[in-house]
């Protein structure tokens, strides 16, 4: 049966109990090489193996990279009619490769091509001939044909090689050349620029929390998280979402692996918008919107899930405003349920000194325990409602007792 929620849904607990006893009926009618074989996987499968076994599959690894990977793509020609993206997306090894490509095989072309021309017109044959009209001069093998290449398309120019105008193919060739590097240049240029510029290291600088962490805030259930920027050029425009990636089976039966949904971390209230200049603790407030309404602190050891936080912004070094469509830096990570301390709260990392706040990075990670009731944001509502009757219905007996005695 399934080791975690997130790839299949879980079998009913009758087939589990009835999956041993065939296994154990099995073992006693099969010879005994199968027995000792069985046995064996009997004690794999044990729930003490099982659970040191068990290995938890993330959809977003703590340093923000996604875990999915995309497989049997039937119509690949879409990458190509996206040829730029495509080339800004490769890895810096291949992307040098296809850059050095671009440049190598037009050379070798036009060079063969200009070899091809001067072997046509007897360039070669005549070599040494003072009367001989060239086409391109002092080209007379295709190693002098390719630095000839090499010269034209870098507007390079040693004087030695060059076109006459004895042949019309040579000035055509010269202008299909000079039209198709500066194709390259451009397209080559503007994709290493790009590749260079774009903010992606800067999400190395945007750190958070290791854990989160559930306690009352403002008599509030509360679940909480920490963010900050280690650099002295923050982030312009910083928005920052959440997103809870759990496995559900509807009342239709039908199995949602990895169904996204969203967590409110202040969007109607604007607090998903931060200034971060300083850590600060994020808070998503579990209300009756929030998925987490019905989890105690019992049940959210027996549940598996996956918080995927994004943090968004726009790098303030990059200055123009005009520029920042291609500015924008993302930092993600994740939390499983594992990594959620329920009575917890975040120690204070700042302080006051002279002249200026001092944030202290050592206790970023740091909480410390808070009295915080085991019971659900649901039953704490209902048990504070209940409260709230028994407190009305003890006043209206009290005024009852105390008519009589008004006159």
């Amino acid at each position: 049966y399934p080791l975690h929620a997130l790839s299949v849904p879980n079998i009913p607990s009758s087939v589990r109990g009835k999956t041993p006893a065939r296994s154990t009926a099995a073992t006693i009618a099969a010879p005994e090489g199968l027995q000792s074989r069985r046995r064996k996987l009997l004690e794999e499968d044990g729930p003490v193996a099982q659970a040191s076994k068990r290995q938890r599959q993330r959809y977003v690894t703590k340093v923000g990279k996604c875990q999915v990977n995309l497989g049997n793509i039937q119509e690949k020609k879409r990458f190509l009619s996206d040829i730029f993206t495509t080339i800004v997306d490769l890895k810096y090894r291949w992307f040098l490769f296809v850059f050095m490509m671009c440049y190598i095989v037009t050379w070798v072309v036009f060079g063969t091509i200009y070899f091809f021309d001067a072997w046509v017109r007897g360039d070669v044959r005549h070599r040494g001939d003072p009367e001989w009209r060239a086409c391109i001069e002092n080209v007379d093998g295709f190693v002098s044909a390719l630095l000839f290449s090499v010269e034209s398309q870098r507007t390079i120019g040693y004087g030695s090689r060059m076109v006459t105008a004895n042949c019309a193919e040579g000035v055509i060739l010269l202008m299909a050349q000079s039209i198709v590097g500066s194709m390259i240049d451009a397209l080559m240029v503007g994709c290493m620029f790009v590749k260079i510029s774009r903010p992606k290291k800067r999400a190395q600088t945007l750190i958070f929390s290791k854990n989160c962490v559930v306690s009352r805030r403002d008599e509030k259930l509360c679940l909480m998280f920490r963010v900050g920027d280690l650099r002295e050029s923050h982030m312009v425009d910083a928005k920052i979402r959440a997103k809870l990636i759990k496995s559900r089976q509807t009342a239709e039966g039908e199995f949602i692996p990895l169904e996204q949904s969203e967590l409110n971390l202040g969007y109607d209230t604007g607090e998903d918008r931060l200034f971060l200049v300083e850590p600060q603790i994020i808070c998503h407030v579990i209300n009756r919107r929030s998925p987490f309404w019905d989890m105690s602190a019992e049940s959210l050891r027996r549940e598996q899930f996956e918080i995927i936080i994004i943090l968004e912004g726009i790098v303030e070094a990059t200055g123009d405003r005009s520029l920042t469509a291609g500015m924008t830096c993302q930092a993600r990570t994740s939390y499983t349920e594992d990594e959620i301390l329920w009575g917890y709260r975040f120690e204070p990392c700042m302080s006051l000194e002279k002249g200026a706040f001092r944030v202290d990075y050592s206790r970023f990670e740091m909480t410390f325990e808070v009295q915080t009731p085991a019971a659900s944001a649901k039953e704490l509502h209902e048990l504070k409602e209940l409260e709230q009757q028994e407190h009305s219905m003890l006043s209206l007996y009290w005024d009852h007792l105390l008519q009589p005695c008004a006159p």
